[in-house]
This record gives C-alpha cells, sequence and structure tokens, in this order.
C-alpha cells in the first residue's frame, strides 16, 4: 500500500514533533519532511513532491499566508492545511481564500487529524459550518452576493467546472470527465475567479453556494 507523504512546516520543534509522532502510528501516513518556516518549505519542493503539506501560519521570514500566495504563484497545487490556535481566526480565513483546503488546531486529536488529511489528499475542502459562515461573512464584506443576470456571465462549461470543484473534484478529473486538457481546466477556472471577483477555489465555491449558482 502506497503510504501519503506529508511535509510539516512549523517553525516550533515540539509541534513538528508531536504531529509526526502521531502520523507515525498510521501505516497510511510517512513523513516526506519538515521545515521551520515557508522558505525551507519553498526549497524542499523543488525537489521533492508531497501529498499534502501541514502548515503553521505564524512563522520567521517567511510566514504561512506568504507560503500559501508563493505556492500560487509557482502553481504549485498541492493540497495545504492551515496549522492554527484559537486566536488566529482571521489569518486562518485568509489562508483558505487563497486556496487551503482546511484547517486543524494544533491540539486536535488524531482522528480529526487523520479525517482532514485524507480529505484534503481526495481534493476536498472540509470546513466546520461554523468556519463556512465567517468565510462567506468575509466574503460579504468585500462584495456583494451575485444576482441572477451577474451569474449568467459564467458559461456552461465554467458553471460544470465550478459544481464539480464543490464537490471536491481535482482539476485531473474533471479535464478527464469533460475530455480537455488540465491546462485548460485551469484557464476556466481563472476565469471563472475574475468573474466572480475572487482568489481561490475555496472563495469560489463560498460565492457561489450563497448566490445559488450551484449547489452540493
Amino acid at each position: 500500500m502506497r503510504k501519503n507523504k506529508v511535509l510539516i512546516v512549523d517553525d516550533h520543534l515540539v509541534v513538528r514533533e508531536g504531529l509526526k509522532l502521531i502520523l507515525e502510528t498510521n501505516e497510511r501516513f510517512e513523513i516526506a519532511g519538515e521545515a521551520e518556516n515557508g522558505e525551507v518549505a519553498l526549497k524542499f519542493l523543488e525537489t521533492q513532491k508531497p501529498d499534502v503539506i501541514l502548515l503553521d501560519l505564524n512563522m520567521p521570514i517567511m510566514n504561512g499566508l506568504d507560503t500559501i500566495k508563493a505556492l500560487n504563484d509557482r502553481e504549485i497545487s498541492i493540497p495545504i492545511i492551515i496549522l492554527t490556535t484559537y486566536n488566529e481566526d482571521e489569518l486562518m480565513i485568509k489562508g483558505l481564500e487563497l486556496g487551503a483546503k482546511g484547517y486543524l488546531l494544533k491540539d486536535t486529536g488524531r482522528e480529526d487529524l487523520f479525517r482532514t488529511i485524507e480529505s484534503a489528499i481526495r481534493g476536498e475542502t472540509l470546513l466546520q459550518p461554523e468556519i463556512m459562515a465567517k468565510l462567506l461573512g468575509a466574503k460579504e464584506k468585500k462584495s456583494k452576493v451575485l444576482t441572477p443576470f451577474e451569474a449568467t456571465k459564467l458559461t456552461e462549461k465554467e458553471l460544470f467546472i465550478l459544481q464539480a470543484t464543490a464537490k471536491g473534484y481535482r482539476n485531473k478529473d474533471i479535464a478527464f470527465d469533460m475530455g480537455i486538457a488540465e491546462r485548460t481546466v485551469k484557464a476556466h477556472l481563472t476565469n471563472i475567479y475574475n468573474k466572480l471577483g475572487v482568489n481561490s477555489r475555496t472563495e469560489a465555491v463560498a460565492v457561489a453556494l450563497e448566490s445559488g449558482i450551484i449547489h452540493l
């Protein structure tokens, strides 16, 4: 059985060691590596590609948000799970808007840790209802909900891709279903982001669900 490789990025050694000890109890995972900040993580990713990244938000040299932005700029599409504490809601929301697949409190239980990682690897965005509500609330402050007329700006293909994205399908899965190239799916997603005034998959899905353009 192939093990899923996890990269742990956190500036606290005790957090990294704790996560490693937990993950090593599950035969489905192995530690791909660890990094104390985003800069070290990016260097690691030049030669290796883990299946998922556990990413702290507050780190020296390069923090979590800047790391996600750098990964987006480089088109490195590895699922990211934010490591957060109880008082970091605003930073966490920004990370989710940038495309992170979910979040974990640093004192989370082992089963929640396993479930969140596995969901992210499958391409799903796993958020608790209260976090989705905060994400929608943050989006409402930035732009209004789309009217039915504005929703028609999306083409039939774009609506299909957005619906598939909301259900957790990856770009390559969508491309296969539609019989098009994966880069074409990425181009459609870029058009969707521009039309909806968003910057990430998570944000696009949140706006579309709130506006009633798509349904789960």
